[in-house]
């Protein structure tokens, strides 16, 4: 079995690495990518940022621009993908009306439950991929199925809360290989 969970070579696990340009994510591509895996590098385009040298918002402007970077640099392909109408409509129409009703949402998990976790996962299925892979600090504990998700080991870094509402079919489908990493 291999690093994923699979009983198969590291070159023919498939993998699609979520890229939000940032340095977790990038460290996992390229972690997995050293271990040999087949990895492609999507970034989704979340919002237009027209000054991308002075943006380090998560998908848009300067990050999209490292993501790329980082693919190229590490000799996999990498696409961008624009996920635009899905992020407002899932998240940032979620977020108003919350906020307006008194509430206090956080934008960061609606938009994993929502545009990575349901849509970009239906595009890997879709491209007989093996797993989505994120930069997530989190554990993912077991195979292929009936996985279970436990904290970071670096509980400094741990994003466990943020994926709550991930369902079974979906972990079954993720991995998050920085999870068993510490980050200084």
């Amino acid at each position: 079995m291999n690093s994923l969970g699979f009983d198969k070579k590291n070159s023919d696990t498939k993998v699609i690495v979520a890229m939000s340009g940032g340095v977790d994510s990038s460290v996992a591509a390229v972690l997995l990518k050293k271990e040999g895996y087949d990895v492609t590098g999507v970034t989704l385009r979340l919002y237009n940022q027209l000054d991308i040298n002075n943006s380090k918002s998560c998908c848009a402007g300067k990050d999209i621009e490292d993501a790329i970077k980082v693919a190229k640099q590490m000799n996999f392909p990498h696409y961008v993908l624009d996920y635009q109408n899905q992020f407002f409509s899932s998240v940032i129409d979620n977020f108003v009306e919350s906020y307006a009703n008194g509430e206090t949402p956080i934008p960061c998990i609606t938009c994993n439950q929502t545009v990575k976790f349901t849509d970009l996962l239906k595009v890997a299925k879709n491209q007989k991929i093996d797993a989505l892979v994120t930069g997530h600090y989190i554990r993912r504990v077991g195979g292929q199925k009936n996985a279970k998700m436990f904290k970071a080991k670096d509980e400094k870094k741990d994003q466990s809360y943020f994926l709550f509402a991930t369902t079974r079919e979906q972990l079954d489908f993720l991995r998050f290989p920085i999870g068993e990493y510490y980050k200084y």
